[in-house]
């Protein structure tokens, strides 16, 4: 029997005081412990990018992640981006532009495209591209994603 490890982890402005298993990969520690099912599991081997989140506000694939190794971290996932009233320029972009089909992928690439306007607030069609690239979607062949990361982008993202 492994020790478990106690975990202090900031997600979305709140502070979690846990003890988990020390190979308690984030994301599950996000859906099973914090039960924030935003954060999908899509592939388990770190390809498809379901399970971005920001980790001291930069992205991060929560499934490479262990949740020990996350203690002390501050942990932004899609349900601190905004709200259902209040939508992130990100979230209103993929609305307006039609940026998803099944949604399956839609949290993940949030995510991932928050970084990149925050690393990068005008970028190219082609840095859209290069800084989505880390997320798979299989419905929409990325026009209406490039499209709505475009949009964001005009109104000002902000973390």
């Amino acid at each position: 029997m492994s020790e478990k490890a106690t975990v202090s982890i900031t997600v979305n402005g709140k502070v979690h005081e846990e003890e988990v298993e020390p190979r308690l990969l984030l994301v599950h520690f996000l859906r099973e412990h914090l039960g924030l099912t935003g954060t999908h599991v899509g592939c388990d081997t770190s390809q498809c990018g379901a399970c971005t989140v920001h980790i001291d506000g930069a992205s991060a694939k929560s499934c490479t992640v262990f949740a020990a190794q996350a203690d002390g971290s501050e942990v932004t996932t899609i349900e601190g981006v905004g709200s259902q009233d209040n939508l992130h320029p990100m979230q209103e972009g993929f609305w307006e532009e039609h940026g998803l089909q099944c949604g399956y992928c839609t949290p993940g690439m949030i995510m991932s495209a928050i970084n990149l306007l925050n690393e990068n607030p005008k970028p190219t069609e082609k840095e859209i591209r290069e800084g989505i690239a880390g997320n798979l979607c299989r419905c929409t062949g990325y026009q209406h994603i490039v499209k709505a990361v475009q949009y964001a982008a005009e109104k000002g993202v902000v973390r």
